[in-house]
């Protein structure tokens, strides 16, 4: 992440149909660390890969650690370049998820999740933080204006843009 934040109020100008999708792993049972490693260490080489070949959609992505639960925000082009690496044999993907299936599958040791959000409506605001930040940083930053000052009409195009504070 830069270390520089942008001074002011920003907002994402992501086209429709890009993706948000949360992926994660959590360490039921840390003491059995042959069963989650492998699981726990696939996410980077995915992430490595992706970084290294952005025409297969990923992008931008942020981890975060939180106790025994990692979590990955990705943003992603569209749902069909999500799904077509997710099930793409020349890609990292595919071989992680049947060994996943092979060791841990339900012995409860080791827990995956995703969630997958479609983005044709969003409402975002970044005050003085930086550029590569969260969906504006994987997609564009404009001022709030160019979408409007409030965060209802941001959603709803027929909320009146009335601010309840003066905008900057």
């Amino acid at each position: 992440m830069s270390r520089t934040a942008l001074a002011g109020r920003m907002t994402a100008d992501a086209p429709p149909g890009t993706v948000a999708f949360l992926i994660g792993v959590r360490i039921n049972r840390p003491w059995k660390m042959r069963q989650w490693l492998p699981v726990f260490s696939a996410m980077p080489r995915m992430l490595r890969e992706l970084g290294e070949h952005p025409e297969l959609g990923l992008l931008a992505h942020r981890t975060y650690i939180s106790g025994r639960t990692v979590l990955t925000v990705q943003y992603w082009r569209s749902t069909e370049a999500l799904d077509h690496y997710s099930r793409s044999r020349d890609h990292a993907h595919l071989p992680a998820w049947r060994e996943f299936n092979r060791r841990v599958r339900d012995n409860g040791d080791v827990g995956i999740f995703h969630e997958t959000y479609v983005l044709d409506r969003y409402e975002t605001v970044y005050v003085n933080m930086p550029a590569d930040f969260g969906l504006g940083g994987a997609t564009a930053l404009v001022p709030p204006a160019r979408r409007g000052q409030r965060a209802a009409h941001r959603l709803d195009p027929s909320v009146p843009d009335a601010p309840a504070v003066t905008p900057y």
